[in-house]
């Protein structure tokens, strides 16, 4: 990673402000759902973030575009459908299951890119990554175990056949999805960040996610119009806040900060939400699932592990 120049502003500042932004969108999408279908909601998401950045990256970043070479694009395309298949999984998760699963579930996503990193980029999986991910798994069975049984002082699960129906499990495994679709979305990006600026990055993935989920709006006739004005307003503040904000400081953080650490500090997104959840939609979560997702958020912080120079 090349050296950066000194910053007039905290990159930690920007990385919680980042953190914060992305913990929202379970709030967001959680609202709009009211009214609008999951796909409606993601497609209007990423409509509205392209309309947004559209202007400014055209305007100074048109040089750049043109310079890149078509293999940048063919890869910027794949990262975006992986983002595009992410976004639409783990929003549609949030109408199956709770908001502390799903976020929870959607957060292992460094687990998978620890999983599949030896593989696509050659780097050698520790053992600490291993028990990381073995405790991931641990607390994932805690969490679905939840989801589907009522706990009322005790446990009384339904049959394994009916276990594998419940729609919490649907949910979460949604959420699974999203995290292995945005492992591969980072995999990629952590190839292509270091040949472009982060805006013509993100505008090239983001653009593309679009592509894609209007694509699967029109062919499967999700239904874009005739909601309310708060409705869209919801979604709007999911694309500004939780994408535009969110997502790109994130990237931002990632040129001053090691990998490893933002990696890490972004696993308090499942916090962040399920605290929001419990003051704005009055949602708790039982104690199942706080042990299930205390497990998750302590393997994925052994697995983000590297070595004491920070380096990725």
């Amino acid at each position: 990673m090349t050296t950066q120049p000194k910053l007039a502003v905290n990159p930690l500042l920007v990385l919680g402000v980042g953190i914060f932004a992305i913990s929202c969108a379970s709030i967001f999408i959680r609202q709009a759902q009211r009214e609008a279908p999951s796909l409606t909601i993601v497609t209007w998401r990423l409509i509205f973030a392209i309309l947004i950045m559209s202007p400014f990256v055209l305007s100074t970043k048109r040089a750049e575009l043109r310079s890149l070479g078509k293999k940048d694009y063919v890869w910027a395309m794949l990262s975006g459908v992986f983002l595009g298949i992410h976004f639409a999984t783990w929003i549609s998760s949030l109408a199956y299951t709770s908001v502390a699963s799903s976020v929870t579930f959607v957060s292992s996503a460094p687990i998978f890119v620890a999983i599949f990193a030896p593989i696509f980029l050659g780097e050698k999986l520790t053992k600490l990554l291993v028990i990381g991910i073995l405790i991931c798994f641990v607390g994932g069975v805690v969490m679905a175990a939840s989801d589907a049984c009522y706990v009322a002082g005790s446990w009384d699960c339904p049959s394994l056949a009916t276990l594998t129906q419940g729609q919490a499990i649907y949910g979460d495994m949604l959420a699974l999805t999203g995290a292995i679709t945005s492992a591969f979305y980072m995999l990629i990006g952590r190839t292509l960040r270091p040949k472009m600026s982060l805006w013509t990055y993100i505008y090239l993935v983001y653009g593309a996610a679009a592509g894609l989920i209007v694509i699967v709006a029109l062919v499967v006739q999700t239904p874009m119009w005739g909601y309310s004005w708060q409705t869209y307003g919801y979604i709007l503040l999911l694309a500004v806040v939780s994408q535009l904000i969110g997502h790109t400081t994130i990237n931002w953080a990632l040129n001053y900060l090691p990998a490893t650490y933002v990696s890490l500090t972004v696993q308090a997104e499942p916090v962040g939400a399920t605290l929001l959840a419990i003051l704005i939609l009055g949602e708790f979560p039982t104690w199942i699932q706080v042990c299930g997702a205390l497990l998750i958020l302590v393997g994925i912080a052994i697995a983000s592990i590297r070595n004491k120079s920070g380096s990725a």
